[in-house]
């Protein structure tokens, strides 16, 4: 049943508060939305607004350095593990995140012809992939600016708030992703 007022909102307990089950009038997005009318806000629109804001000032930034996000996830994923990973590796790992689905096959031969990247033995696609010194080097240059960064982004947030956060989004997408699956078994 809906109320007249939007931020009205009737919970039922049950044994658990994660149980807990909220049901508020859903609102159209308002960004000048004041605390008391935060609860009938769409959170598509409050998480793609802050991915939009945070990735984008993100981008802007490594481009001034003539880098990207991409680029900078598969120096760490070349970097990050226990033995130096093949490119299909990195496409597989990393093609999740990309905006598209040859995006990080891309940066993998960017990075290759720009000299921070190399295979074992040449230009076997299939080798594995080394960082060279100049990637290196540019892999610790964007952790120093992303890490900046991200202090931007935090100021003011405790651990404690950004983990509650995280933790809401988290459980989020887990009920979406349960809806979907019983509404597929039925």
């Amino acid at each position: 049943m809906n109320s007249p007022n939007p931020t009205a909102a009737r919970t039922t307990a049950a044994a658990t508060p994660a149980a807990a089950v909220t049901t508020t009038d859903q609102a159209p997005a308002d960004p000048a939305a004041t605390d008391d009318l935060l609860p009938s806000q769409p959170v598509g629109y409050w998480s793609g607004l802050a991915h939009d804001t945070v990735v984008g000032h993100l981008r802007d930034v490594m481009a001034g350095i003539d880098a990207t996000q991409p680029q900078y996830w598969v120096l760490n994923r070349v970097n990050g593990g226990p033995s130096a990973p093949s490119r299909e590796e990195v496409i597989a790992q990393l093609t999740p995140l990309a905006d598209g689905p040859h995006e990080i096959s891309r940066v993998v031969d960017q990075l290759l012809h720009r000299g921070w990247l190399r295979t074992e033995a040449g230009s076997d696609r299939g080798r594995r992939l080394h960082l060279t010194e100049a990637g290196e080097a540019a892999r610790l240059k964007l952790r120093e600016l992303v890490t900046e960064l991200r202090a931007v982004v935090h100021q003011g947030i405790s651990d404690e708030e950004y983990v509650a956060a995280l933790k809401v989004l988290r459980r989020m997408v887990a009920n979406v992703q349960a809806a979907r699956s019983a509404a597929a078994q039925e």
